[in-house]
């Protein structure tokens, strides 16, 4: 007689906890792998957005100081110097707070560092061994 015509013999309890605590083990690998994977694409994603801050403050410095003397000793030819200096001053302000926006936005997009996929996953691999204790 041949063992393929026998019926497999049920798993015993010490065997299906073996191999609880294996695929918990497991899973929970996987799952810490995966967290880190998410964790560091949302780190590049901030540091992208600090590093666009970066870029706006360091060329609103320059184009202020460059600007601001270029424009006001042209705009002294034909008004007072004062309202020429106010003018470029405006236009400064106007375009750091556009570089600021945009720096907001990608920084919004990063944050808050938390992997969010991978916690979702963890609910739900709970869940599913809470439905099948029941």
């Amino acid at each position: 007689m041949s063992t393929v015509d026998q019926p497999a013999a049920d798993p015993s309890i010490a065997d299906l906890i073996n191999d609880l605590s294996e695929q918990t083990a497991r899973l929970v690998r996987t799952e810490a792998r995966l967290a880190a994977r998410e964790m560091a694409g949302k780190a590049r994603r901030g540091a992208l957005g600090g590093g666009a801050f970066a870029v706006a403050a360091v060329l609103g410095g320059y184009a202020g100081a460059a600007l601001l003397a270029a424009v006001v000793l042209a705009l002294a030819t034909v008004m007072p110097a004062w309202t020429g200096a106010l003018l470029v001053g405006l236009g400064l302000l106007l375009g750091a707070g556009l570089a600021a926006v945009i720096a907001r936005a990608l920084l919004r997009r990063a944050l808050p560092p938390v992997p969010d996929e991978t916690l979702a996953r963890v609910r739900e691999d709970i869940d599913v061994v809470r439905e099948r204790v029941e």
